[in-house]
């Protein structure tokens, strides 16, 4: 159900900051909307429980993003950036669920139970 790049990179030590890019492609109008979610210090904290909760490596091989595609349909190409790595997915809309979902609605929507942006 998603397409995934896991291309870790060192960060320096105590930078916690946590940047989260989520791209959703395709609709009606077949259009990209583009939303980004930063947080730092405390904040952070929040939001990588969010990206570290998605199943980054279970869709590492899958060719699902390509199933479900069709007229209409919404494509969540998602890039998070962690003092783990950077890491990337494309998730077709029907696997835009559970902890996908959320992220995705916390990025979209600014904050997530306090989650901040600077």
């Amino acid at each position: 159900m998603a397409e995934q790049t896991d291309t870790r990179r060192d960060i320096a030590d105590g930078d916690r900051a946590v940047s989260v890019h989520v791209v959703r492609s395709g609709g009606i109008a077949g259009m990209s909307r583009r939303w980004q979610l930063e947080a730092f210090g405390d904040d952070a904290d929040e939001l990588r429980t969010l990206v570290d909760r998605c199943p980054w490596r279970e869709c590492e091989h899958s060719d699902a993003p390509h199933a479900s595609r069709g007229a209409d349909r919404f494509v969540w190409e998602i890039t998070a950036r962690t003092p783990d790595g950077v890491r990337s997915a494309q998730i077709d809309e029907s696997g835009a669920a559970g902890a996908w979902r959320a992220l995705i609605d916390a990025v979209r929507s600014g904050s997530d139970g306090g989650v901040r942006t600077r």
